[in-house]
């Protein structure tokens, strides 16, 4: 099948689904959507680099104790076992 019919097809078949949207009042519901989205973003406070580093440095620290706590647990755990079953 020559590139252009095939390009023509899929021109056809996305110009009915968007005609389709459009119809069924789909397109309406979605630009709605974003523009009451972008409404609610505005209201939003955002923090300043200040609180973002600081926030960035808290979270930091505690995957590094959490990930701490789970290698020590682990190898506590894994000692417990060995001293348990017998070596084979």
């Amino acid at each position: 099948m020559n590139d252009l019919v095939k390009i023509g097809i899929w021109v056809v078949v996305v110009g009915a689904l968007f005609a389709w949207a459009w119809y069924a009042g789909y397109l309406k519901r979605l630009a709605n959507y974003v523009l009451e989205t972008r409404e609610e973003l505005r209201k939003c406070t955002w923090p300043s680099v200040e609180e973002l580093k600081g926030s960035t440095v808290v979270v930091m620290i505690t995957i590094a104790l959490l990930g701490l706590f789970i290698m020590s647990t682990d190898y506590i755990i894994l000692e417990f076992v060995r001293k348990i079953l017998p070596k084979l």
